[in-house]
């Protein structure tokens, strides 16, 4: 929790003839993260991939498979399978990859063949007019024929009236064909160029258009009928065979990494060598794998030294760790969130598990709806069903969904709110009608002490109970509680940041570059704070405000001497970034905006559709009804889709801009390990 996995550097030389060996037992182990060698010297290349009937096989096969799950959508339902097994069912897949190939082409062929003769159908069709047969256009060695589109056919005879003794034409609606000798060819042509005229391509062949057209569009439903037989015979083929390929995939391409892998290896005539990544949890395994195989194989820990900005040592050269995740199975879902900013530097914090926590309850937050929550609830759940599902990442996508439902339904009871009703009985619709009246009378009883409170009323929380109202009487309250989040998000992603600098830089480094912020944060909330409460006024000197000046002094410190602006730029950038932190901890006051926006949407839901359906029921006027009710589901509808959309953006926004910008570095790559990591097939063939 909070940290990548620690990972240990792997040094390893061997003969040339042992690299097959290697590189294999490297795969089987599926820790091995192996470092491409740049740093090129005489006698000293980068190998070749290993050559062979084994590696060819692999190569054409796992072609193949990928050009046929380009063109198919398929998931692994099964579940993993072991390598021996994966191997066996690859080798015999390979006939049915060939047959879905066939099927492919197949319906490639149609597609164009139906292209081609779908130009052919508008050109017959522009030609049917003439009622000439095509032979009869084409073909003479001494007479040009010229045929072309123009909305002037009208106009034709006048314009080649100059022309009627050595031309013939015809000129039906929105056409017109010509014939003349050679040596009238120009003058036809300004003819046709004042109709505005644009020649038509002649088709070769025989018969009257009409009939030519009438053949293509036979011709066409045949090849939509050989297509559709086609794709019926490949959607069969994905049903039954959807799984064994994404397993026959991994399987082939973690085959075909290992062909691969010498072009990665620094390797001379007699021998090479390989830099490679292993968690320390199987830094032993590992070498006893190896060790055998291996002339040479040392490894270490990776550790980080303590350094200051500045430095130039040739560790800045070395390649930093990849970064794999440890987190539990509850949290893991959420580094999909955290692969969107990129992987954590090594050494430094690691948020998921945060993430996990604060992501999903400030989605809830602001949504903050019972019943929206409740159907986004059952819409993570039925995409769970789904085959994408069965997937690592469809799996992980569903499960961050399905916890902001949880956590949006839980701010639902809070708010007392479901659908964009009011369910404590002070709601314009449901008012004494509501059911849950005796449980908020209870929720009020049980939490209204904490308006009364010391902190309560040092808070300015004087609406603060449940059912909290937070789009009426406490509205107020709902602007301060997002405040009063923002600061304490801010200051922990402070607080996180002051640790990653003082791991990598020191102390100093530290108190400079986050202790600044962090007095700067805590001085100007204090103070503005005190000024809200009437305490003191607002440009008048306080303990708070000497800590935010001398907080700006330590961050115009920092910015000149640990960030390489210089004096001067420290002197203008530091005063300038202090207000791009009121703009931060302001920019949580969306919580409130988009909250109440999206409760007053559900609001004109219930009054425009289901306040006046009800009305219309007990007026009578039951012709209304359906025009009402329609009304209201499509308000509601809009409103779950823009609560799925808008809440989340602007949740992320304030992890991904607003919180990890104070201590994130999303430089780290991700741990890839030779063949792979395991999803579908496991252990070694």
């Amino acid at each position: 929790m909070f940290s990548t996995v620690p990972m240990s550097r792997m040094t390893l030389a061997a003969p040339v003839d042992a690299m097959a060996d290697v590189v294999r037992t490297c795969s089987d182990l599926g820790c091995v993260h192996i470092e491409d060698y740049t740093q090129f010297e005489e006698g000293i290349g980068v190998g070749h991939a290993i050559q062979g009937e084994d590696a060819d096989k692999v190569s054409s096969l796992l072609t193949k498979v990928r050009a046929v799950r380009s063109n198919i959508s398929v998931f692994n339902a099964k579940g993993a399978m072991s390598a021996s097994t994966a191997k066996s069912m690859t080798e015999e897949l390979e006939t049915e990859v060939d047959k879905a190939l066939s099927y492919i082409e197949a319906i490639r062929e149609a597609e164009a063949e139906i292209t081609t003769l779908e130009d052919q159908v508008r050109i017959f069709e522009k030609l049917a007019p003439l009622n000439i047969s095509l032979d009869l256009l084409t073909g003479y060695s001494g007479v040009e024929v010229y045929v072309a589109e123009t909305t002037n056919s009208s106009k034709a005879a006048k314009v080649f009236a100059d022309l009627q003794d050595d031309v013939e034409f015809l000129a039906p609606a929105g056409l017109v064909a010509v014939a003349c000798a050679p040596s009238k060819a120009a003058e036809v042509q300004m003819a046709l160029a004042e109709l505005n005229a644009k020649a038509i391509q002649l088709p070769t062949g025989t018969g009257k258009p009409a009939e030519r057209a009438s053949d293509a569009r036979e011709a066409i439903a045949n090849a939509e009928s050989k297509m559709e037989s086609n794709q019926k015979n490949l959607d069969d083929w994905a049903a039954k065979n959807g799984s064994n390929l994404v397993i026959a995939e991994e399987y082939l391409q973690r085959e075909d990494a290992i062909f691969t892998s010498p072009t990665s290896l620094a390797v001379s005539n007699q021998a090479f060598a390989l830099d490679a990544w292993v968690p320390t949890e199987n830094a032993e395994k590992a070498r006893s794998k190896l060790k055998n195989l291996a002339s040479h194989i040392e490894i270490e820990e990776h550790v980080d030294d303590h350094h200051h900005h500045g430095d130039h040592d040739d560790h800045h050269a070395e390649p930093e760790p990849p970064i794999a995740y440890k987190n539990g199975s509850t949290a893991e879902p959420f580094e999909l969130v955290v692969d969107l900013v990129g992987r954590p530097k090594y050494g430094t914090f690691e948020p998921t598990s945060l993430i996990m926590i604060t992501l999903p309850l400030l989605y809830g937050l602001i949504l903050g709806d019972f019943g929206y929550g409740f159907v986004i609830v059952l819409l993570a759940l039925w995409l769970r069903s789904l085959p994408f599902a069965k997937e690592p990442m469809g799996k992980n996508a569903t499960t961050v969904l399905l916890w902001m439902g949880i956590w949006c339904m839980f701010w639902g009871l809070v708010f007392a709110e479901g659908f964009g009703f009011i369910w404590d009985g002070t709601g314009k619709v449901m008012g004494e009608a509501s059911p849950l009246i005796p449980l908020y009378d209870w929720t009020y009883e049980l939490t209204s002490s904490f308006k009364k409170s010391d902190i309560g009323k040092a808070l300015g929380l004087t609406h603060t109970y449940v059912p909290f109202h937070r789009a009426d009487s406490a509205l107020t309250d709902y602007v301060l509680l997002s405040v009063y989040i923002g600061a304490l998000h801010l200051l922990l992603g402070y607080i996180i940041g002051f640790f990653n600098v003082l791991k990598g830089h020191g102390i100093v480094a530290a108190f400079f570059e986050k202790g600044s912020w962090m007095m700067i944060l805590c001085g100007g909330f204090l103070h503005i704070y005190g000024f809200m409460k009437g305490k003191n006024e607002l440009l008048v000197g306080t303990i708070p405000a000497y800590v935010l000046v001398a907080g700006v002094l330590l961050l115009i410190v920092a910015l000149a001497v640990f960030e390489g602006f210089g004096w001067a730029g420290g002197v203008i950038m530091g005063p300038i970034e202090t207000f791009g932190l009121l703009a931060n901890t302001l920019s949580y006051l969306r919580i409130m905006a988009v909250g109440v926006a999206g409760v007053k949407i559900a609001e004109i839901s219930n009054d425009m559709g289901f306040a006046s359906m009800r009305d219309a029921i007990t007026a009578g006027d039951y012709a209304l009804v359906p025009v009402f009710f329609l009304l209201w589901i499509g308000i509601q509808v809009f409103a779950i889709a823009l609560g799925l959309l808008s809440p989340t953006i602007h949740a992320a926004r304030l992890h991904f801009v607003e919180w990890m910008g104070k201590f994130y570095d999303g430089s780290g790559r991700a741990f890839s390990p030779l063949g792979g990591q395991p999803l579908h097939v496991e252990g070694k063939a």
